[in-house]
């Protein structure tokens, strides 16, 4: 896939914006806070309806706008395709597929972008919501309907807790909420679709992550990749994460497919059981995908807490481009495109050169630096350059 044109109206600090873009290496280059990386936002938000920076919408529209358009042409080998999304700062966002109005979550059939950026270090470094952000990203690209699941549970989710809520502030017991119950069974019927996705996922990213983890680093830690899942019994407290990703299996993909829906859907169940007191004592829903873990670890230690900066940078990077492999093997429309925001800077010699030679291999690459000089030879092919929110030259090397 190769994103031929991008337009922006109202977005981030473009009032208006206009950028050709070609096959190969191109480069956004400009100081600091200039826009450069809302180029990158931009392209990724068409493949995963989000930014790689804020959790809501909002941020994204220009100061004093209502609503902003990214408009980007998009070519499948021969085809073109005209993608369009209108981001409204309040209210439900719109899109466009060739002029035809649909739901923005048909977007991604058409766009699959990854995207690294330092906020990626978060992913390894930070809070559990990161790690499933990055998980169900990667989801909604594989499979766009899993946009829908996942959206849908997070409704049901927050109906659920708003009961517990309420239950709390009246002092109701359980047996007097009946209405729980039925909340229950929606949670569980789509958690555990999203639960079996993510698992899935896990065991199908566990061999490039490896491999990715050993072409950036230049050694081999033995990066592993798992699934903490809260609905794992009391007397089983590895559970479903344990056999969805066995750490001592050779073939972790096959354990992971091997798990049966009707098998989380029933510790789902049982766990919502066992924890009904405390959800009702606290107002809140304790079990769930909402509550898991996505756990990766070197040498058998746990990244978080454990790895050395170097190693979490390899470990973030090597994420990025076991995606970028998944959905190169999945995909109809060719190579996602790879964008690389700003992280040579954050790099030292060895990785750069190493990661150049990688991203160098696909259709398309994006990548944006404050400093020319910080982009290795190799991925200079043509330069963009960027103020204030304006495109002012385009050179080739």
């Amino acid at each position: 896939m190769i994103v031929e044109q991008l337009s922006l109206i109202d977005f981030r600090n473009y009032a208006v914006a206009d950028v050709a873009l070609f096959p190969g290496p191109n480069v956004f280059v400009g100081r600091n806070g200039q826009g450069k990386t809302n180029l990158a936002e931009a392209i990724g938000f068409l493949a995963t309806l989000g930014s790689h920076r804020v959790s809501s919408d909002a941020p994204m529209v220009r100061d004093g706008a209502d609503a902003a358009i990214v408009r980007a042409r998009l070519a499948h080998g021969d085809r073109r395709v005209q993608l369009e999304v209108q981001i409204n700062r309040q209210g439900s966002n719109k899109a466009r597929v060739n002029g035809a109005a649909v739901k923005p979550a048909e977007l991604p059939r058409y766009a699959q972008v990854v995207l690294f950026a330092p906020e990626d270090l978060q992913v390894v470094r930070g809070d559990p919501s990161s790690r499933r952000r990055f998980a169900d990203q990667l989801l909604v690209q594989r499979a766009p309907r899993m946009a829908g699941v996942i959206g849908d549970y997070d409704r049901v989710l927050k109906q659920r807790t708003t009961l517990l809520k309420s239950a709390k502030a009246r002092g109701l017991r359980g047996d007097a909420l009946s209405t729980l119950d039925v909340w229950d069974d929606k949670l569980i019927s789509l958690g555990t679709q999203l639960i079996e996705a993510r698992l899935a996922l896990a065991a199908d990213l566990a061999a490039p992550l490896a491999s990715a983890y050993t072409a950036i680093a230049g050694a081999d830690h033995d990066p592993r990749i798992e699934w903490a899942l809260s609905i794992a019994d009391a007397e089983d407290p590895d559970g479903l994460a344990e056999r969805g990703a066995d750490t001592e299996s050779e073939e972790p993909a096959a354990a992971a497919a091997s798990v049966d829906p009707a098998d989380i859907a029933m510790r789902f169940r049982d766990a919502l059981a066992a924890r009904r007191s405390a959800e009702l004592e606290r107002g809140l829903t304790l079990v769930g995908p909402h509550r898991d873990d996505l756990l990766l670890r070197l040498r058998g230690l746990a990244v978080k807490g454990y790895a050395s900066h170097g190693e979490s940078w390899s470990v973030a990077l090597s994420l990025r481009l076991a995606s970028a492999e998944l959905l190169r093997a999945d995909s109809r429309l060719g190579d996602p495109v790879l964008i690389l925001d700003d992280v040579f800077a954050e790099l030292d010699a060895d990785r750069r050169a190493r990661l150049a030679e990688l991203a160098g291999g696909y259709e398309q690459v994006v990548v944006t630096a404050a400093v020319e000089g910080d982009v290795p030879e190799g991925l200079r092919a043509r330069t963009v350059r960027v103020e204030a929110g304006r495109i002012l030259e385009a050179t080739d090397a």
